[in-house]
């Protein structure tokens, strides 16, 4: 038996590093390669590559010829050889505007979950978009965040929230975006903006939203307010189009009086529920943007010596944890996080690898009836308006 040793000297971020691979071979094997074992198994080396990477998008019947030969040679590639050569780390970052906001941070978990079933670590942005709404005085611009991301050792980006969800987003935003997505593959979950060189997950901001409407006023309810989120955002245009579009086509008038625009937290929705019921319009029901303002909106109809739903009926357009938990329990719109999470790192993947096939998303919201609308509890699929 004889050792051969191979030594790589890698700089990597100023550091000098001296790394020693080293092959056990008898007379009978030889010092196998990648391409080795492409040849032996009929396939390419960037199926090889996939295999070795965690099988992403390779037959079944592949995979088990491919591991077949690798265990038959005993192949065990170095990572930080192979990471070097391929320009690949297995790192990926993801973006967000508030870990603080449930659907931000359940939808990272989900994010991070489906990274590391495929063997990527993330790095988390968290951006506090809104600065001092959110108690910051002094955050990272976007912009910013995306210099510096350009400049890590990462394989891909996902972005979701932020500016990118607002319906009009400023030229410097834009070619940030743009340089940031030239640098490495970039995935944004929201509405798609033309020309920007990205891949974008439509994460239906506004699809359901007819569904909490229509069931409100299935239950006789026809005073129907809308709460919360901030009109300068797609999710909040896009619901709030939803909730206009259903009460024209019951031939209802869009009133005023029962609209409040304000932000996404708990503080929000209580003090736009407080200015609703200060106007003294009548009120049946209120759809609210998410269960956070929903929660605020809750708490300001007890403090108005109201109830919720005996008085005022109460429906949500974004599921959080604590949907089941809180009193009266929440009707909401579960928006599929586990889903996108799985289909941002499924696409994300697929362009590290050099695949920009479009996958196709088919995400369809749930409407989940609770205690808050005064119905009986049951699921419902969404569809969109």
């Amino acid at each position: 038996m004889t050792t051969i040793a191979t030594v790589y000297i890698l700089c990597y971020n100023n550091y000098t590093n001296v790394i020693f691979i080293t092959y056990w071979e008898d007379s009978m094997k030889k010092n196998i390669t990648i391409y080795d074992i492409a040849k032996e198994c009929g396939v390419s080396t960037a199926t090889v590559s996939r295999v070795i990477n965690g099988g992403q998008r390779v037959k079944k019947e592949t995979v088990t010829r491919v591991n077949k030969v690798i265990d038959k040679y005993k192949f065990s590639p170095s990572s930080v050889a192979r990471a070097m050569a391929n320009h690949k780390t297995n790192t990926l970052c993801v973006v967000i505007p508030d870990i603080a906001n449930p659907y931000f941070s359940s939808l990272f978990v989900e994010i991070e979950r489906y990274a590391l079933a495929n063997h990527y670590s993330t790095i988390l942005y968290n951006t506090f978009f809104g600065g001092a709404s959110r108690g910051v005085d002094n955050p990272f611009s976007e912009l910013q965040y995306f210099q510096k991301i350009k400049k890590k050792e990462v394989d891909g980006v996902i972005i979701t929230g932020g500016e990118i969800d607002r319906v009009s987003i400023s030229d410097e935003y834009y070619a940030a975006l743009n340089s940031l997505a030239k640098a490495k593959p970039v995935v944004v979950i929201g509405q798609k903006v033309e020309g920007l060189d990205c891949i974008f997950i439509d994460r239906n901001q506004g699809g359901g939203f007819s569904s909490l409407v229509n069931h409100l006023l299935v239950l006789g309810n026809t005073r129907i307010g809308f709460v919360g989120g901030k009109i300068t955002t797609w999710q909040t245009k896009l619901r709030y189009e939803a909730y206009c579009n259903t009460l024209r086509s019951r031939s209802l008038p869009i009133d005023d009086s029962l609209i409040e625009f304000s932000d996404y937290y708990v503080q929000d929705g209580y003090s736009a529920m407080n200015k609703l019921l200060s106007k003294g319009a009548p009120l049946d029901a209120a759809v609210a943007i998410n269960d956070a303002v929903a929660i605020g909106a809750i708490r300001a109809i007890n403090d108005h010596g109201l109830s919720c739903p005996k008085d005022i009926g109460i429906v949500s357009g974004d599921q959080f944890f604590e949907s089941d938990f809180v009193t009266p329990r929440l009707t909401s719109l579960n928006q599929q996080n586990d889903y996108l999470g799985r289909m941002s790192i499924a696409t994300l993947i697929s362009a590290i690898n050099g695949i920009y096939d479009p996958i196709k998303i088919e995400h369809s919201p749930q409407l989940i009836v609770r205690e808050s609308c005064g119905a009986k509890a049951t699921i419902y699929n969404a569809r969109n308006p």
